[in-house]
């Protein structure tokens, strides 16, 4: 745990299982909460079943879960799901939900329950052999907490995925994204052989309204950013341009242990 005078730093302290490797894939992480990451995921998603690939999603943990019949259901999982062609089926898509609409730890103790950072890990180690391209979407942004000892980032780190960033088209979106990326560099920068790499920024219409930022933000982000600007997507629309997904999942560095 870390104290209030400290910064918190991704532990990365529960590893993968030995096995095969892991599919290809992307972390979709974004800039906050409410920034559209599960729209712009299943946008990925329809694109690459489009192009012939089996495709697998994975939403390590869901809070904010509806009951459906006596049992937890997460709309962001059922999205992801129909999105890539229903593979598998939803207790692989998201294994850990809960109800309260709270960061999945804090959900989880409500309940007298703990996230299982190990099934964070295996949940997507079981998609091994079953797609070939595994598209993950975090919980929050890359610093909001997955577990009592693991951030998003941390869980990027351990799959060795590629970032996208999803970020809401919004006055505030281009600080709010420099910092993302800057805090993805420098936890890059503290973990030697354990690379966590922004392979680029989708800036989403996350809400019907507009503010006089949003005709400017996209070329702003691309004068200021290192990593580039993959594509704009009106509300609730589709992507601006044709982003090969797929390079993007196979430039990763090797998977660490």
């Amino acid at each position: 745990m870390t104290s209030s005078t400290q910064q918190p730093q991704p532990k990365s302290h529960v590893r993968l299982s030995p096995g095969a490797p892991l599919p290809l894939g992307l972390f979709i992480t974004g800039t906050g909460t409410e920034v559209g990451k599960t729209h712009v995921a299943a946008l990925i998603a329809k694109r690459l079943v489009s192009d012939g690939v089996r495709v697998g999603v994975y939403k390590p943990a869901a809070s904010g879960c509806r009951r459906e019949g006596g049992v937890l259901l997460s709309d962001d999982a059922l999205e992801l799901w129909q999105a890539a062609g229903r593979p598998e089926s939803l207790e692989l898509v998201c294994p850990q939900r809960f109800e309260a609409p709270l960061a999945p730890p804090v959900a989880a103790h409500l309940e007298n329950r703990r996230v299982d950072p190990e099934l964070l890990r295996a949940g997507a180690a079981a998609w091994r052999g079953r797609c070939d391209v595994l598209l993950v979407e975090g919980a929050g942004g890359l610093m909001s907490p997955l577990s009592d000892d693991d951030y998003n980032a941390d869980l990027a780190i351990d799959l060795g995925y590629p970032l996208v960033v999803v970020a809401a088209n919004r006055l505030g979106v281009i600080n709010d994204t420099l910092q993302t990326v800057i805090t993805a560099s420098v936890i890059d920068s503290l973990r030697p052989g354990r690379e966590l790499r922004v392979a680029g920024v989708v800036l989403n219409d996350a809400t019907p309204a507009a503010d006089q930022s949003r005709s400017t933000n996209a070329e702003e982000l691309r004068r200021r950013l290192g990593p580039p600007l993959l594509a704009c997507v009106a509300w609730q629309g589709g992507l601006d341009r044709e982003v090969d997904w797929g390079r993007l999942a196979r430039d990763r560095p090797p998977a660490a242990g």
